[in-house]
C-alpha cells in the first residue's frame, strides 16, 4: 500500500494511528484533509481506497460531502466510511448510507471492530479473490504473547487470508506471522487475525481462518505472483453470460446488483454493486459490500438482507 491509501476528513487523524495497529506501523497510510474541499482536490489528483470521515466538516454537510465523492469521476469507486459520535442523532446511519457510505459506525468502538472495517474496506472489489491451494511453512507468534511461537503451515492463501493448519491450539485473536513463500518470493510478514475455527483441517492439526489486517505493499505483491502462476486469471465472462449478475433490487434511488455466488474455502461470497438509479447501466456498478454464507442461497439471501437493511 502506498502513502495516502486512506483519506481522512472531519476528524482528528491521531486517533485512528492511536486506535489501529497498522496504521501506527504505517502512519503514512493516511492522509488528512482539513475541509470537504481540500478532500475533493485530493480526491481528483490521485487514487485513494478508503476515505474516513467524521462529522466535523467546516464548509459541507455530510451527507452532501458523501454524495460528492460518488459523483466525482475519480472518486466513484472510493469506499466510504464514516464515523459518527454518540452525541449525533439516531438514525445518522441511515441518513450517510443513503447518501453512499460504505459503512457508518458509532462511537464509542472498540478498537478491533474498527481497525477490522478499515482492513476490509482498504479494497472491497478485490475481498472477492480466489484462494489458492498453497502448503508453506508459517512461523507464528501471538501478540499477547510475543516471546512464544508456533510453527504451522498453510492449506490456501491469497492478499486478504489464508486457512492455517496450526500443531498447536491459538488462544489469542490476533498474531504476527511470517510465511515463507515459494521460491522466487521469500518470506512475507504479516499482521493478521484469527476469525474462525476450520473444521475442514484435519487432525493432527487444528485449522484456523486467518484474515490479513496490514500486509506490506511488496508481500501483497509477492502473494499475488504466486496466485497468478498458481491460477492464471479466467478470460473475462461476457456481460450477459450466466451467473454475471444474480439479481437486482431497487432502494428509493439506488439500484443494487448481487452477483452469482462464489465459492471460497469456508462457504460462498457474494458482491453487491451499487449505481443511482439515472447512472445505473448493467455490469457498470460500482463495488458495494461483500457478504458470505455457508450456501450459495444462504450468501445470496445475506446479500437480500444487507441491502434491505442498509440500502
Amino acid at each position: 500500500m502506498m502513502d495516502g491509501t486512506i483519506l481522512a476528513a472531519g476528524l482528528d487523524i491521531r486517533e485512528l494511528r492511536l486506535e489501529v495497529r497498522f496504521l501506527k506501523r504505517d502512519p503514512g497510510l493516511v492522509q488528512e484533509a482539513a475541509t470537504a474541499e481540500e478532500l475533493f482536490d485530493t480526491l481528483a489528483r490521485g487514487p485513494a481506497q478508503l476515505v474516513v470521515l467524521g462529522t466535523k466538516l467546516p464548509d459541507l454537510p455530510l451527507e452532501e460531502t458523501i454524495a460528492r465523492i460518488r459523483q466525482g469521476p475519480a472518486s466513484g469507486r472510493v469506499s466510504v466510511l464514516v464515523l459518527i459520535p454518540v452525541s449525533e442523532p439516531i438514525g445518522t446511519e441511515g441518513v450517510v448510507l443513503g447518501a453512499g457510505a460504505n459503512a457508518a459506525l458509532r462511537r464509542p468502538l472498540d478498537r478491533f471492530v474498527l481497525e477490522s472495517w478499515l482492513a476490509k474496506l482498504l479494497d472491497v472489489p478485490q475481498r472477492v479473490q480466489t484462494r489458492v491451494p498453497v502448503h508453506v511453512q508459517v512461523v507464528g507468534t501471538p501478540r499477547s504473547a510475543p516471546n512464544g511461537h508456533f510453527y504451522g503451515l498453510t492449506r490456501n492463501l491469497s492478499v486478504h487470508g489464508m486457512l492455517l493448519a496450526s500443531p498447536v491450539k491459538i488462544d489469542t485473536d490476533d498474531l504476527d506471522l511470517e510465511i515463507d513463500l515459494p521460491e522466487p518470493e521469500g518470506r512475507v510478514r504479516v499482521l493478521a487475525r484469527v476469525v474462525r475455527e476450520a473444521p475442514d483441517v484435519g487432525w493432527p492439526y487444528i485449522g484456523y481462518g486467518i484474515e490479513f489486517l496490514f500486509l506490506p505493499e511488496g508481500g501483497q505483491r509477492a502473494i499475488e505472483r504466486m496466485v497468478e502462476r498458481e491460477n492464471p486469471p479466467e478470460a473475462p465472462r461476457p456481460l450477459w453470460a450466466p451467473g454475471a449478475i444474480h439479481s437486482t433490487m431497487r432502494r428509493d434511488e439506488w439500484i443494487y446488483e448481487l452477483t452469482d455466488p462464489l465459492r471460497y474455502e469456508g462457504g460462498f461470497l457474494v458482491e453487491i454493486r451499487r449505481a443511482s438509479r439515472g447512472d445505473w447501466r448493467a455490469g457498470g456498478s460500482s463495488p458495494f459490500y461483500v457478504v458470505q454464507g455457508a450456501t450459495a442461497p444462504a450468501a445470496l439471501e445475506a446479500a437480500r438482507a444487507f441491502v434491505t437493511e442498509h440500502g
